[in-house]
């Protein structure tokens, strides 16, 4: 398990504030490809954009939308250290998918496969993101990672592209519920059907639906196997099947994903907060035909039986017992709005009656 801010050196705590300040360059930037630039493509293309319904955001949904070439999807897996290597055989990444110009130049449709240069692999290259967004369409999860061979300061890069994610179902709900105290040894200790039970409890566990497609699955995994680092990691997964970017960090998980504000709604929110409306639409929303748009974050807690028990013991699994709870809700400030703070905006188990209008 990762360690606490608290117990770590000076060294330490300079590379996790450099890992979170990234991570949130990172996250907005994420959000703009995954959400609006997929909106943009629907309406582009004349394609109606299915916005999620309430449902959708509350623990244990099943419902979900048939896959679209307009929604960009991606796996992006960001390390605050080195990932070692004895997790390679579950983490694939090896010398040929490493991001170096031989292997670059093998992508049919990258771009900037002729002009690319070592340094642009760089967290620190103003580049990078552009980078970032130019390999997403690459199939599989990108990896960003602290540079092992920079030894006196920290530099993340990214390291590898096509990075496959192979690790069983059930040694990760093994590892999960070994953790929770559901089980002593191994997961099918107490039956086939216990077992069962476990295994759709760590889709739970990440906010998935136990039939979720083999991107969320992909992620999900990933994100258990790397709980097994000293350090912490965050895994980004932009999903056409759910309409949403999903995160999951030591934080715990958050889904973002868009909602649709008419006229009189975001007249409303811009009187509670105290903002004119025009400041408003031009800080925190996106305009489309008669409507705008703004990306929203619902962000998960755990219940007590997602955690381990206080007294250690082992204890059996309740499948109607929901693991996981909605915690809080925000309306995000438009990327470069660099002073605005999230907005509170309770949106999934708010009726429409009491939804301002």
């Amino acid at each position: 398990m990762w360690t606490y801010r608290e117990r770590l050196n000076s060294y330490e705590k300079l590379r996790r504030s450099l890992y979170e300040i990234l991570r949130d360059t990172l996250e907005a930037r994420l959000m703009k490809i995954s959400l609006i630039d997929s909106f943009y493509n629907f309406l582009k293309n004349g394609v109606e954009y299915n916005f999620l319904e309430k449902s959708e955001l509350k623990p244990k949904s099943k419902k979900m939308e048939k896959e679209s070439d307009f929604y960009n999807t991606f796996i992006v897996i960001f390390c605050e250290g080195t990932i070692n290597s004895e997790l390679k055989n579950h983490l694939r990444f090896f010398p040929e998918n490493k991001v170096i110009k031989k292997n670059v130049e093998y992508l049919a449709e990258f771009s900037l496969a002729k002009n690319y240069h070592t340094n642009l692999r760089y967290f620190d290259e103003p580049k990078f993101l552009d980078f970032v967004e130019d390999l997403l369409d690459v199939d599989y999860a990108l990896l960003v990672q602290q540079d092992a061979t920079v030894k006196k300061r920290n530099r993340y890069s990214l390291t590898h592209f096509h990075v496959k994610i192979d690790w069983p179902i059930a040694d990760a709900a093994e590892d999960l519920c070994r953790w929770l105290r559901y089980i002593q040894n191994n997961l099918y200790e107490n039956g086939d059907k216990e077992a069962h039970i476990l295994q759709n409890k760590l889709f739970e566990y990440y906010a998935c639906h136990h039939s979720v497609g083999g991107r969320r699955t992909a992620a999900l995994i990933a994100a258990q196997l790397l709980r097994r680092m000293d350090f912490i990691s965050t895994i980004f997964v932009s999903s056409s099947e759910s309409r949403s970017m999903v995160k999951y960090s030591e934080r715990g998980v958050s889904k973002f994903f868009l909602i649709q504000l008419n006229e009189k709604q975001l007249t409303a929110l811009a009187q509670k907060e105290g903002m004119e409306v025009e400041t408003f639409k031009s800080s925190y929303l996106y305009p489309a035909e008669g409507y705008y748009v703004g990306i929203s974050e619902a962000v998960y807690g755990y219940t007590a039986f997602a955690k381990p028990p206080e007294d250690g013991r082992l204890r059996r699994p309740r499948p109607a017992y929901n693991w996981l709870k909605l915690k809080d809700e925000f309306l995000h400030p438009k990327d470069g709005f660099f002073t605005l703070r999230p907005i509170n905006y309770n949106w999934v188990y708010t009726s429409k009656e009491q939804m301002p209008d």
